[in-house]
């Protein structure tokens, strides 16, 4: 099968031809139909958090089910699935919590890589446990959750990562109710999700912050009552003319900038939270002033993955989307081949892209 392998950190992506193990026990080959390119993918691509290099990358995708490891019940040949990056193994005490995306098990797929190269043998990295630029993946059957024939497989490959990181960070880990006040730093691809979360949730005010008048404008679109420019001098001032006087109940930081972490704690009231998103490369550290954080019993908060349990939450997510609540469509900017993914990735570097996403016949 052909791939996008990652050969030395900041390079172009190479088209390869990638020999792919079969399914386990307990594991799923899907052949993929779309893969979308999540900032997290460039950020492994330029070694921005080290990692085992020749790699294949990719971690948003769906696809069509082609054979199932012994004790997968959940999935069959032929279901239409989205594949995440999230394993679970259902048993441990995060799982027993509910807590999926913090699993603690040892997966024999984290052990050994099911990717070589055809040419030479030699083990390819499964880039952040998908490897999702490529024609066929194998991954644990937990990472894959089925989905109805009508949805558009390039739609609905944004659900395993993008979507369910910026709308789960607000509807699951802060638990956003109607009525509270919710700032988005950032309106990306994640960012636009999380807008989109929030009115889901009935948040009032939606206050969207991007250095783009292009995504400002986006994610008035996507359910954001108000759009600034972070930059602003009296950003702070003008959230709060738009809050009744108030800070905001919630700061979703959705860009891994460490001027976005800083600001965001300046955008909070009384009992508010920062919601840390966006992922920074290594090294990246925020400030903040905890006499503050405890004088006005603030918080600040982790999300990983929209603290997403997929099997629940993309169902509900799915048929937000066929409910006309929930926007896909309007996040894919272009569909690119995989013999173009490096004009995908650099238009995604430029900022001009919500969502790339790479398809292939299915």
């Amino acid at each position: 099968m052909k791939a996008a392998v990652c050969r030395a950190f900041g390079e172009d992506l190479r088209i390869e031809e990638v020999d792919l193990a079969p399914p386990g026990p307990g594991e799923v080959r899907v052949k993929v139909a779309a893969c979308a390119i999540c900032h997290s993918d460039i950020l492994m691509a330029d070694g921005a958090w080290g990692g085992q290099l020749p790699a294949v990358y990719g971690h948003e995708a769906a696809g069509i089910v082609e054979q199932v490891g012994a004790g997968v019940a959940h999935l069959k040949p032929g279901d239409h699935a989205v594949v995440t990056l999230i394993r679970s193994c259902g048993q441990c005490p995060s799982c027993a919590r509910g807590a999926q995306v913090r699993c603690e098990a040892v997966f024999p797929l984290d052990q050994q890589s099911p990717l070589t190269a055809h040419a030479t043998g030699e083990s390819l990295g499964h880039g952040l446990r998908t490897g999702a630029f490529a024609e066929y993946v194998v991954v644990e059957g937990s990472q894959a959750v089925a989905i109805p024939r009508e949805i558009r497989l390039d739609c609905a490959s944004l659900l395993a990562c993008g979507v369910i990181t910026g709308a789960g960070a607000v509807l699951n880990t802060a638990g956003v109710r109607a009525g509270d006040s919710v700032v988005v730093i950032g309106t990306g691809g994640v960012g636009l999700n999380a807008v989109q979360g929030a009115a889901m949730a009935g948040a009032s005010p939606i206050v969207a912050l991007d250095l783009s008048p292009a995504k400002r404008a986006a994610a008035l679109k996507f359910g954001a009552t108000h759009a600034l420019d972070p930059a602003a001098a009296d950003v702070a001032a003008q959230l709060r003319a738009l809050n009744g006087g108030r800070a905001a109940d919630w700061a979703f930081v959705t860009v891994g900038a460490k001027a976005a972490m800083d600001q965001a704690t300046g955008l909070i009231g009384r009992g508010g939270a920062v919601v840390v998103v966006g992922m920074p490369a290594s090294g990246v550290m925020a400030a903040y002033d905890p006499g503050w954080l405890a004088a006005d019993e603030q918080r600040i908060l982790g999300s990983k993955m929209g603290s997403a349990r997929i099997r629940i939450d993309i169902p509900h997510l799915v048929a937000a989307y066929q409910q006309g609540r929930l926007k896909l469509d309007e996040l894919i900017t272009g569909r690119y081949p995989l013999e173009r993914i490096n004009e995908a990735i650099a238009a995604v570097r430029r900022g001009e892209a919500l969502r790339n996403v790479i398809v292939f016949d299915a």
